[in-house]
This record gives C-alpha cells, structure tokens and sequence, in this order.
C-alpha cells in the first residue's frame, strides 16, 4: 500500500487569469451568431446558488432532506465590450450612432480560459476552457466621474444569470468546463477552432453534446 505524500512539486497547482473572452450573441433564427472577441475583460465571477438541503420531519425525527434545484450565474467585469453586446444590455440603434437604452435585452453564450499554473512551469502548465449558456445581463450601474490628477478608467460590470442547455444523459448545465491537461492535444486545437475560429470555420458556439462527440470521436 502507498503512503500519502504532501507537497510534491507537481502537485501544488493553482488557478489564475481570465483571457481569450468571447461573446456569441443569440438571435431568434438560427441560434448562436458568429463569435466576436471581449477585449477589457477584467474578472468573471461565477456564482452558483440554490442546491440548498431542506429538512422534512415525520413522527418527531428528520425524515429526509430535499435539494433544491441549482441555478448558476456569473458576473461579468470590463473596461469595454464589442458593439454586438449592445442589445444584450438593452440598446438599440435608431440611427448610425445613436443609441437608446431600455429595450429587450437579448441572451448571449460566453467563452474564456482561466489558467492552471504549478510550481515548475507556473502558469504555463496549462487553462481552463469555460463555456456559459443562455446568459442574460442584469442592468448595472455606469458612474463616470471627473477627470483629475489620478485619472482612472471605469470599469463597467454585468450580473448575468443563465437558462441551461440539455446535456444527454444528465442534468441541463449552463456551465462547460474543458480542462487543456486532461483533453487529448489535437481534439482540443479542433474545438478551439470552432469556437475561435480557424481557416475554414467562422466562431461558433458548442453545445455540451458537440463538445463531447469530438472528444470521444476515434
């Protein structure tokens, strides 16, 4: 029988960074449009609720417990976004440069990777690819303040919270996540070129059912 080691070297791993951010956002035709690049992203936040145990008691003793259903949402943090997600935080063009706000908010897909670092390669040892369904942005507050001597950009943020997509043979998720150590090399470059685009694919989202047919394709 083996005996349990700590701290080895290639065992203290970490997670840090958000990068390669990008916005699908949904129509009411054929899905997903084309994704586009999210420059400025500072953080994203996931937060996932519910799933809480509720205790049912029968002749004087706990009976059981019952779990509530699990909703997952994000918050979304940048010094700017593309002009596709205008109509996801509820704007709308009346004219070429013109805007006006309070409209239907449309729902959008996120991609973007966080990166797994260890002690010998540090951040270079590998990422997280994440995937967020059916997004659908809160309206946020936007402060803009004067310019002075200690001039600081805004930073604007969004509350997301998500619809799930079906995945087979479980429960709908509104959160895929693909781990770059553990997916085989050349599946993985297949699935970012759908997703980011390549020399013959434009970017498009990927379901969990697609994602999972390329990986366990022979």
């Amino acid at each position: 029988m083996a005996k349990l080691i700590w701290d080895q070297s290639a065992d203290k791993r970490y997670e840090t960074g958000v990068d390669h951010v990008v916005l699908y956002t949904k129509n009411a035709t054929t899905g997903y449009d084309k994704g586009v690049a999210w420059n400025g992203v500072t953080s994203i936040s996931e937060s996932p609720s519910g799933a809480e145990a509720t205790a049912i008691y029968a002749d004087n003793v706990k009976y059981l417990s019952l779990v509530g259903a699990e909703e997952f949402g994000a918050t979304v943090e940048a010094y700017t976004y593309p002009d596709e997600f205008a109509k996801c935080d509820g704007s709308a063009d009346i004219s070429i440069g013109v805007k006006v706000t309070q409209q239907s908010r449309s729902s959008f897909a996120i991609a973007y990777r966080t990166l797994i670092g260890d002690e010998n390669e540090g951040t270079e040892h590998g990422y997280k690819l994440h995937i967020i369904y059916g997004c659908l942005a809160a309206p946020s507050e936007k402060a803009y303040s004067s310019v002075n001597d200690s001039p600081e950009a805004i930073t604007f943020s969004w509350t997301l919270t998500t619809t799930p997509v079906p995945v087979a043979g479980l429960k709908p998720t509104a959160h895929l996540i693909i781990d770059s150590t553990k997916v085989v090399a050349a599946k993985l470059t297949t699935i970012e070129d759908k997703l980011y685009g390549g020399t013959t694919d434009e970017p498009t989202i990927l379901l969990p059912d697609e994602i999972k047919a390329i990986i366990d394709a022979t």
